[in-house]
């Protein structure tokens, strides 16, 4: 069983790197482009933290989703969600489970794997090696 399910592990890494940007991805969206309509992003303004929060989620998690500059993107997309979880969520309470912090964290530590583990072998990344 091992085996067999680690010679996936390279492929579901990208899948893995893929769907987390896209989570990103989608927050900034929301938050910049106002796209789904989300209540809690219409007032969102580019010049302020959560618009910079928006901004940073946008373009880097469309980096993330392709594989491109993998390990500094997620670096720095796993400090974002640990700001993102010390100043908008654990000011409302201790546990993640009160105040609704459990996203953030879970987004922090995954890239903070993808920024040591990289971005797989399906990826912008490993093609523009190979051609250096």
């Amino acid at each position: 069983m091992e085996q067999m399910l680690s010679k996936w592990q390279p492929a579901v890494l990208s899948l893995f790197r893929f769907i987390t940007g896209l989570l990103l991805f989608q927050y900034g969206v929301a938050k910049i482009l106002k796209f789904p309509p989300e209540s809690r992003f219409v007032n969102v303004e580019l010049m302020t933290r959560y618009g910079a929060a928006g901004l940073l989620e946008l373009v880097l998690g469309a980096l993330l989703i392709f594989g491109l500059f993998t390990r500094p993107v997620a670096f720095i997309l796993s400090g974002e969600m640990a700001f993102a979880y010390f100043l908008g969520h654990f000011p409302k309470g201790f546990l993640p489970i009160l105040n609704d912090g459990s996203l953030a964290i879970a987004l922090c530590f995954s890239c903070l794997y993808l920024a040591t583990a990289g971005g797989g072998p399906i990826s912008l990344d490993v093609l523009l090696r190979k051609k250096s």
